[in-house]
């Protein structure tokens, strides 16, 4: 009788189950404040955003966000994506079924624009729910796209249009523990960083030299 090993799960998905739920359970709050907010609304399609994606061994699956960028619901809304293992903390763009078949990723907000998915989309996958994808593409089915990524933290960098997809594949090819925690680091540093700086900014004095000056003073002195 042949016993089946055991596979273990990775470093990588330990680190996006752990922190990803830790991550939901304090985003729950707020994302149900503004899943009411948008609610009140009554927004044309519903609060969700659906579009179809391709995610690890190219599986299709429906990824869901919040109709709002305000304080990143949209992404912090995709959270549950990450815990039920469809996507991943850190990862490669998200890809569409029209952009795996041409075989190209759009920039880096691509992953923000929601295509429709329902009757009018039509996407061509095999028997068991996997989409042909060109084999230059192979290395985006090896691992999970993510929630965000180097491309992503990158995306201010101006950069060319062609350069997330070098990117994506080169963490897809050097990607680590140690690698995803810089990334998830760099990705929330940034938008804390400009928060801080434009209240900064906003509660700055402007003084004139005058201000700094004894009364009394003048030019001739």
């Amino acid at each position: 009788m042949r016993v089946r090993q055991q596979e273990w799960p990775s470093a990588k998905r330990v680190l996006d189950l752990i922190l990803g739920s830790i991550l939901l359970t304090l985003a729950a709050p707020l994302l149900a404040a503004g899943a009411l907010a948008l609610a009140a609304q009554r927004p044309s399609g519903g609060v969700l955003t659906r579009s179809p994606r391709i995610g690890l061994g190219g599986h299709l699956f429906v990824l869901r966000s919040l109709r709002t960028r305000r304080l990143r619901l949209d992404l912090l809304s995709r959270l549950p994506h990450v815990v039920r293992g469809e996507l991943s903390l850190v990862g490669p763009e998200p890809l569409t079924p029209d952009e795996a078949r041409a075989g190209t990723a759009g920039p880096p907000e691509a992953a923000d624009s929601a295509a429709p998915c329902g009757p009018t989309a039509t996407v061509t996958t095999e028997p068991r729910g996997t989409l042909t994808v060109p084999a230059a593409r192979d290395w985006r089915q090896e691992l999970r796209p993510g929630l965000t990524g180097l491309a992503q933290v990158r995306s201010r960098s101006g950069m060319p249009w062609d350069e997330p997809a070098l990117l994506d594949q080169h963490y897809a090819e050097h990607h680590w523990v140690g690698l995803d925690l810089a990334i998830l680091a760099r990705a929330v540093h940034t938008p804390l960083h400009r928060a801080v700086r434009g209240l900064t900014r906003r509660g700055k004095a402007h003084l004139s030299d005058t201000d700094h000056r004894r009364s009394g003073y003048s030019a001739a002195e």
